[in-house]
């Protein structure tokens, strides 16, 4: 076996908050990762569908990007996005 090659290994300080909340169809389970990585953009993690997405602005303003990040039809995506500008 030969040796492991990483492109990168490293350990970094992250703010993580853990939010949940109900929509009109559907409830959101959410950890939401903040570090110094993805350019200022944040992991949002889906945990109840093991979807997650870097987010940052301009990917909620991209048409959509949250409808195919998590698998979301238009009306559920919208109330993950307005939550998500509330926070980023």
């Amino acid at each position: 076996m030969s040796e492991r090659f990483f492109l990168y290994d490293d350990t970094v300080e992250t703010k993580t908050r853990f939010v949940s909340f109900m929509g009109d169809n559907q409830r959101f389970d959410l950890a939401v990762i903040q570090s110094d990585r993805y350019y200022g953009k944040q992991l949002v993690l889906d945990i109840q569908s093991n979807r997650f997405a870097i987010i940052g602005e301009d990917d909620l303003k991209e048409p959509g990007y949250i409808e195919h990040a998590f698998n979301l039809n238009e009306e559920n995506a919208e109330e993950l996005r307005e939550f998500l500008f509330e926070i980023i």
